[in-house]
């Protein structure tokens, strides 16, 4: 049989936590094929919520009681919540859930369906259709939890997700194993914990469904959301953003092209010293391509570096690629120039700038060169390898192709 935790971080609940266990209990009685189990994870209340907790694991043995000896914070909670789940309650999956009842416990048999379907997190989505929010919400929680939603969707580019901020999760045990080790520093221990475990999630292509449900304030009790939470969104997610940037392929393809050209001035200047100017020119040429064949390897396509017994054929091709780039910029000079016009001078309006239309030509030129450059490097130079049986996909998907192969 296989085996669900549902996990209740609790600060401060006292009064909630027996509602919230009781509401849990009585879903899970309706469920078939899973043995359900709640795992309370409380920071050290100074209310004594854990006294609750403590009592109703006396008359409950679903219920596990885990006590932090200090605040920790939501992330903080949630992820020592799990290891102890996947860990020594070997959860299959685990569920993330409020203990002030904003979250629908009857919505849980939809999430154990999504998961035997194949999903490997699923989502209790206030903004998918058939979900929704409290409509007396004030001005300033609606805006913290719709504004702030669509800025996360926005500043990480992905838009397929409908509700990034849910706290409201079933995680498959793989997703926890791989998305956990790259979870690391305060800034995953607060509110964002639930919006960077999730983009994680996405880089490492796992699947996620969402489930719509209507989200309830909680009637007894504080909110734990205060101002913090804004500020420290939008600086985790730029942060993130950021990082990605960095660390894609694209952006570091274009630094070495920088880099190339710098080579290749500099590189001019030393042949030309010694050499007449045409030979010293194409041997800058060359020497950029060297330049970018080395560091591509290395650093952009450093997960596909080539052995040393590919690097000759390959640098063949490189430079075959390269060569395109070249023609294809003078080509889009010598169209410009004879169907558009001879060269021009013009000013951009507003900025005042003179622009000659040559210049136009050669940047457009360029551009496509280097989108020539970056297509044939990925696909002839660099070939990604077919991924082997189960490689490149989650567990979940190789599961599925070793039950349905003959």
């Amino acid at each position: 049989m296989r085996r669900a935790v549902v996990i209740v971080p609790t600060y401060n609940e006292r009064e909630n936590l027996p509602l919230a266990v009781a509401a849990l209990l009585e879903v899970f009685a309706a469920i078939d094929g899973w043995r359900m189990e709640i795992l309370v994870v409380d920071d050290t209340s100074p209310d004594k919520t854990y006294e609750v907790a403590l009592q109703l694991a006396e008359v409950h043995e679903e219920l596990t009681l885990l006590l932090n000896s200090e605040k920790r914070g939501l992330g903080g909670a949630y992820l020592k919540g799990m290891e102890h789940a996947f860990g020594e309650m070997a959860a299959d999956v685990v569920f993330e859930f409020d203990a002030d009842l904003s979250h629908d416990p009857a919505k849980i048999p939809a999430f154990i369906e999504a998961v035997e379907q194949g999903a490997d997190v699923v989502l209790g989505s206030r903004y998918a259709k058939g979900g929704g929010i409290p409509q007396d919400w004030g001005l300033y929680r609606k805006f913290l939890s719709v504004v702030g939603n669509l800025v996360v969707m926005t500043v990480l580019g992905d838009f397929k997700v409908r509700d990034w901020t849910t706290g409201f999760r079933a995680i498959r045990r793989e997703v926890y194993e791989t998305v956990s080790p790259r979870l690391s520093g305060e800034r995953f221990l607060g509110y964002t914990f639930n919006i960077g475990f999730l983009h994680e999630t996405l880089k490492a292509g796992f699947t996620v469904v969402e489930v719509p449900f209507r989200f309830v304030d909680r009637t007894l009790g504080e909110s734990k959301l205060g101002p913090e939470y804004i500020r420290n969104t939008i600086a985790f997610i730029l942060k993130v953003r950021l990082a990605d940037l960095v660390g894609r392929r694209v952006f570091k393809f274009a630094v070495v092209g920088a880099t190339g050209a710098l080579v290749q001035l500099a590189s001019l200047q030393v042949w030309w010293a010694f050499l007449p100017y045409q030979v010293a020119f194409f041997l800058s040429i060359e020497t950029a391509v060297v330049s970018n064949f080395v560091f591509n390897n290395l650093w952009t396509f450093s997960d596909r570096r080539l052995r040393l017994s590919q690097a000759p054929l390959q640098f063949l091709k490189f430079n075959a690629a390269s060569a395109g780039s070249i023609v294809i910029q003078q080509t889009v000079a010598l169209l410009g120039e004879y169907t558009i016009g001879l060269y021009v001078l013009f000013t951009v309006p507003l900025l005042g700038i003179s622009v000659n239309t040559g210049e136009v030509y050669a940047v457009v030129g360029i551009f496509l060169g280097m989108f020539w450059n970056y297509f044939m490097y990925n696909r002839y130079v660099w070939k990604k390898e077919a991924p082997g049986r189960g490689e490149g996909r989650s567990r979940r998907e190789a599961e599925v192709a070793e039950t349905a192969d003959p």
